[in-house]
């Protein structure tokens, strides 16, 4: 499995390719993002591990032009933690993002469910049941009526619409819109979904966003 690293920091770069050469990947690691997209256009790499603060051109203006032509799945591996940040790099095209420091064992976990999915690119536009979500305007429409989000309520709502039907639990949804582990004293992910699910069912007969006691929430169409 051949995997391209851009990463400019020199002893991220070389751990990085360090470990990931020992757990049986074939590594080619660059130092800025010119020589970045001249790798992503020119070879076949089965995944891009992109960093988002590079010397001569920044990731994001990498993903933008690579998926202009490429499917290449996109893992982005920086310190930029707000929502926002993670939001932007979903939109543009990336297909997971991890935020620094993290444990290694979790990037390979990463890599390896993404080397399993292959690449594929989600559609600009996501409809379920009259919902229609808009990733690049970050637009949100239910029967043609306006939906207004905040940021962490766009990425949960994301998230949820990707995955219809699939319950999940606290912990993920934590995991994947705060990029936090879950702690059960804490109510901020009941407080997004409560807020969600007011935008989201309040006014319609068919309710779309689901509590499943004991386990999680589920977004689905019930008849």
């Amino acid at each position: 499995m051949h995997i391209l690293l851009v990463e400019d920091e020199p002893k991220s770069g070389e751990y990085l390719r360090r470990g990931l050469s020992e757990s049986g990947f074939v590594v080619d690691w660059v130092r800025s993002g010119v020589d970045g997209l001249h790798h992503a256009r020119t070879l076949e790499y089965k995944l891009v591990i992109l960093d988002v603060m590079l010397p001569g051109m920044n990731g994001w203006d990498i993903l933008r032009e690579l998926r202009r032509s490429h499917d290449t799945p996109v893992l982005f591996l920086t310190a930029r933690d707000d929502i926002e940040d993670r939001v932007k790099g979903l939109e543009l095209g990336a297909d997971d993002y991890l935020v620094k420091p993290f444990a290694f064992t979790e990037l390979l976990a990463r890599v390896r469910t993404l080397l399993r999915r292959g690449p594929s690119r989600e559609s600009d536009v996501i409809e379920y049941a009259g919902l229609q979500l808009d990733v690049l305007r970050r637009k949100v429409t239910r029967d043609s009526q306006r939906i207004d989000l905040t940021a962490k309520e766009f990425a949960l709502l994301h998230m949820l619409i990707r995955r219809p039907g699939e319950v999940l639990s606290r912990p993920q949804i934590a995991s994947q819109v705060w990029d936090m582990n879950f702690d059960s004293d804490t109510n901020v992910v009941d407080v997004a979904v409560r807020r969600l699910r007011a935008k989201l069912d309040d006014g319609f007969d068919n309710k779309l966003l689901h509590t499943v006691w004991g386990m999680g929430y589920v977004f689905e169409a019930r008849n």
